[in-house]
């Protein structure tokens, strides 16, 4: 194992402070990150995409497990202290000086399938997972996504129907994968200690439905969940078709959205792709 500062070191050198602005937590804690890393399986010569490594304390864990790294940072003050990484771990980081809700992350990536592994800034995170489970191409570039979210969130990720956490985001993660929590993480493993707490979630692609488009479950939920408290009858009135597909598939449409499920989302879908 190639022998490395601590990361608080790392982070005192280079006159590094987490960002508010950016919603940047450093992790500091190596075992921790290590466990955080295991958890996709072997990363031995596979390609990994890490947006936001902020000055690389995920990112070591993830060379330290074999991971040819491609690391996606727009904060300019951490990419010196990302190149003394990849010296350290000759031909194994590419580190990418930009926005990662902007680019083409398949096409950054080669058109190779890759794991993303990150603990996304806080700011931009729920979108960007979004965009990972947006889009009619599936199974998607990606095999799988392991993700800190603040605990909420990720509750919100792998979340049941008829509970209160349940929402677009749990249909967007399970309609056609598979979402975990795979790790609760105490506030006080970051600095400076988020507000929050934190969970990793993973995510694994599934078999998509036959006969659904992506982009109407997306319009779906979109429009459901943008008015939760109201009934379905309501909240889909501005969706063609939506109201006559309820009937069709005998839904009641004096129901809200947090009580309809995935399965019945995806039949509702199916009806309004036809």
């Amino acid at each position: 194992m190639t022998p490395l500062p601590p990361i608080r070191e790392v982070i005192a050198r280079h006159g590094l402070s987490a960002s508010k602005a950016m919603g940047q937590n450093f992790l500091m804690d190596e075992q921790l990150l290590a466990r955080i890393a295991a958890i996709p399986g072997d990363l031995s010569h596979k390609a990994v995409l890490e947006v936001g490594p902020g000055p690389g304390g995920l990112t070591r864990a993830l060379l330290r497990a074999g991971a040819r790294v491609t690391a996606i940072e727009m904060d300019r003050r951490c990419l010196p202290a990302l190149a003394e990484l990849g010296e350290a771990f000759p031909g194994q980081l590419t580190v990418i000086e930009g926005d990662a809700m902007k680019l083409d992350h398949a096409l950054v990536m080669g058109g190779e399938p890759f794991a993303v592994v990150s603990n996304l800034p806080y700011n931009v995170g729920t979108a960007l997972f979004v965009k990972w489970l947006s889009g009619e191409d599936w199974p998607p570039a990606w095999t799988s996504l392991t993700l800190m979210f603040q605990r909420e969130v990720a509750e919100r990720i792998v979340a049941a129907p008829g509970t209160g956490a349940y929402g677009r985001l749990a249909v967007l993660a399970q309609w056609r994968a598979r979402a975990k929590l795979a790790m609760k993480v105490h506030r006080s493993a970051f600095t400076p200690p988020p507000k929050v707490m934190s969970a990793v979630v993973h995510v694994t692609p599934a078999e998509m439905p036959a006969g659904v488009s992506a982009r109407m479950v997306e319009r779906l939920t979109e429009a459901a969940f943008g008015q939760r408290r109201k009934m379905l009858r309501q909240s889909l009135k501005g969706v063609p078709g939506a109201l006559d597909a309820l009937g069709t598939l005998g839904i009641d449409e004096t129901r809200r959205a947090e009580t309809v499920s995935v399965v019945e989302f995806v039949a509702l879908a199916r009806v309004l792709t036809a």
